[in-house]
């Protein structure tokens, strides 16, 4: 059996969890977040408040979507209680961000300034002009967003001048002797 997938999924006061066949609706204090499992998993709500998520057979599809399943179920419940955060840094001279209403306005080295919206359930938050952060309740949509923004100006391994995650690190070249 999967190690992780067989593990009870405690649900936490304030949360609500609802089964209707195959979705699974999670409400909490930060918001709803709704999934659909895959066809062979199966989920249950337990006595004192667990859910369980169970699989039909030992097949090797039925194992890998059964802790991907509970994981899934997981994180919906650690983001309507908790939420996810992605704090990102910006280094280079010249390089800023500003937040302009709900979106980011950066300046990474184009000849133009880069607006990037915040989807649905997306919120940024401009600690300084160079450090700021991605919030949601949605683990996926979070990372997703972050990895998007990342992408504008991805850190080069000879300066490591970017957009980079906090505490990544960036694996320098040295550049070519000089004569």
């Amino acid at each position: 059996m999967s190690r992780i997938g067989k593990l009870p999924i405690a649900v936490p006061a304030g949360v609500d969890v609802t089964i209707d066949g195959r979705t699974v609706v999670v409400k909490g204090p930060k918001g709803t977040l709704t999934h659909t499992v895959v066809a062979p998993i199966d989920i249950a709500k337990g006595e004192d408040g667990v859910l369980n998520v169970t699989r039909p057979n030992d097949e090797r599809q039925s194992k890998a979507l059964h802790g991907l399943s509970r994981t899934l179920v997981a994180n919906m419940i650690t983001g309507v209680t908790q939420g996810y955060v992605k704090k990102l840094e910006i280094s280079g001279v010249g390089y800023r961000v500003i937040a302009k209403g709900s979106n980011l306005e950066f300046s990474l080295g184009y000849s133009h300034p880069i607006l990037v919206e915040a989807p649905e359930g997306i919120t940024f938050k401009v600690e300084t002009p160079t450090r700021f952060s991605v919030e949601g309740i949605d683990n996926q949509k979070v990372g997703e967003v972050a990895a998007k923004i990342r992408k504008l100006r991805k850190p080069d391994p000879y300066k490591a001048k970017g957009v980079k995650y906090e505490g990544e690190v960036i694996r320098r070249k040295v550049g070519k002797a000089g004569k």
